[in-house]
């Protein structure tokens, strides 16, 4: 298996987290939510695989670029 990191294409807070470490999900399976100038931002997996490791919170600021999960694919 590859690992994969997912990074944030913006920067924002994390609103919401839909998996958790050990979920499967799909190519474009959405991970978590951002809010960036009161939008929702959906950040989605590259590929098909396992969460191996997220790297973020709910509430917490980002950056853009930042590493926000780690994906087995």
């Amino acid at each position: 298996m590859a690992v994969v990191n997912v990074k944030s294409e913006i920067a924002g807070n994390v609103w919401k987290i839909q998996v958790k470490a050990g979920d499967r999900i799909e190519a474009e399976g959405e991970i978590m939510i951002l809010e960036s100038m009161k939008m929702e931002i959906p950040v989605l997996s590259p590929k098909a695989g396992v969460i191996k490791e997220l790297k973020v919170s709910e509430g917490e600021a980002i950056g853009e670029g930042q590493v926000v999960a780690v994906l087995d694919a």
